[in-house]
């Protein structure tokens, strides 16, 4: 009776087949899913319909400034006055009295060459020199002696009225005499020959004794105690001294484009590696008229013309060098200060070639709002005295077009005169790449 009102509860279809039951999302995916679907379709469609993001534009405020121009070059620092010493006389060296770094005085003796040949050929000249000194007084007393006979002749035909001696005698004493007379001619001729041969014996072995020629610092020392020297048409360098290293020079290559801005007495600074970041001052001296190539030129014309060689002009400043830092042979990289164009409206090179259109077809332009020398883009000039635009940044994110009139320009900013373009507004530079 109890099992009656108790029944047993019968497995619902899930559980008599063993199955587990379906989680209430999944029922209900096919309301859901749907839905889904249509509201990613709805977000995307309205994404293409919102437009391109607005792009990012770099901007530089337009300054209100005076602008520097300069040439840029590079040289070589040289001594005021390099003199290189040689030698006249063959020989070897006896002795070096100098070496490199050595402070130098003029007439200091710095080398001697052996003189042992010298010495004898001094010594020949003057037996030689004895020997015509001996002539001569031989035919001095063969002249004096005709000279007696030639009186005595003649004396005797006085007296004979012409009659003793014979004409010819008196002719043939007359004859003697003359001889006689260039004999002795001929001596002293030979006298001065010996003499000037002694003389140049002499000379020469003074000059086996190499002095300075100027005061100064010995910069190099290409000889050595027992090396032979050997005197040539193009004579042999044994030192190189340079007169005073307090003053001088540094030589640099002007570019044919910007040789027509400088001019002496212009005012210049130049860096070297050994002091980077130190600014040594000179001054422009001069500026050669010839080109560094004209020579190359004049010897082939066609191969220049044919090679694209670059004319430059050789430019020499005068450095200060009272410290003594600078030394010769030093790479320098000079700047020449060449105008000042005075307060004037400057902007970038970029923003004068920056064009929307353009910029935004190559899905964005320049990422670097300040772009160095070293960029080739940045270098070009603009042309001095041309109509240019420039993009200027409004303040609801719009472009303006305004157009400028170019002057000087250092290679990155140019001056430029406008009527609407004010000091402090915005110019583009450039886009943003993507991602940036």
């Amino acid at each position: 009776m109890s099992e009656l009102n108790n029944p047993v509860e019968q497995p619902s279809v899930d559980e008599f087949l063993g199955t587990k039951p379906r989680p209430r999302w999944r029922r209900w995916m096919k309301y859901w899913l749907p839905g889904l679907v249509i509201l990613l379709l709805v977000l995307g469609v309205a994404q293409c319909a919102g437009g391109a993001p607005k792009p990012d534009y770099i901007t530089a405020p337009v300054a209100q400034e005076s602008l520097s121009l300069s040439v840029t070059a590079t040289g070589n620092l040289r001594p005021t006055n390099q003199v290189e010493v040689g030698a006249e006389v063959t020989g070897p060296l006896d002795s070096v009295l100098v070496d490199v770094n050595d402070r130098v005085t003029k007439g200091q003796v710095i080398a001697v060459i052996n003189t042992e040949i010298i010495d004898q050929q001094i010594a020949q000249a003057r037996a030689n020199l004895n020997a015509a000194r001996a002539a001569r007084s031989q035919a001095q007393a063969v002249l004096d002696i005709d000279k007696v006979q030639l009186a005595r002749l003649q004396e005797v035909r006085r007296l004979s009225g012409g009659r003793v001696p014979s004409q010819i005698e008196v002719e043939q004493a007359e004859a003697a005499v003359e001889r006689d007379s260039a004999a002795v001619a001929s001596a002293r001729a030979n006298i001065e020959a010996a003499e000037a041969l002694l003389r140049g014996n002499l000379t020469t072995r003074t000059r086996a004794v190499i002095r300075a020629p100027v005061t100064g610092v010995v910069l190099a020392r290409r000889v050595e105690p027992g090396q032979t020297v050997v005197a040539s048409f193009n004579t042999v360098t044994l030192f190189v001294i340079a007169e005073d290293l307090s003053e001088m020079q540094l030589r640099v290559s002007i570019d044919e484009a910007d040789v027509g801005q400088v001019k002496a007495g212009q005012q210049a600074t130049f860096t070297v590696d050994a002091y980077p970041g130190r600014r040594f001052p000179a001054t422009l001296q001069r500026v050669d008229l010839a080109s560094s190539n004209t020579v190359q030129a004049q010897a082939g014309a066609a191969a220049s013309a044919a090679g694209g060689s670059v004319v430059s002009y050789e430019a020499r400043l005068t450095v200060q060098n009272v410290d003594g830092l600078l030394r010769p042979g030093m790479t320098a990289t000079a700047t020449i200060a060449t105008q000042n164009t005075g307060n004037a409206m400057l902007v970038p090179n970029a923003a004068l070639r920056f064009r929307p259109e353009a910029e935004e077809e190559e899905g964005g332009g320049v990422f670097q709002p300040q772009i160095g020398l070293e960029d080739q883009k940045q270098q070009a000039s603009i042309g001095e005295g041309s109509r240019q635009q420039v993009q200027v940044l409004q303040a609801d994110g719009t472009l303006k077009a305004v157009d400028v009139i170019t002057g000087r320009s250092d290679g990155r900013r140019t001056v430029v005169q406008s009527a609407e373009l004010k000091p402090g507004m915005k110019v583009v530079t450039g886009i943003k790449a993507a991602g940036q």
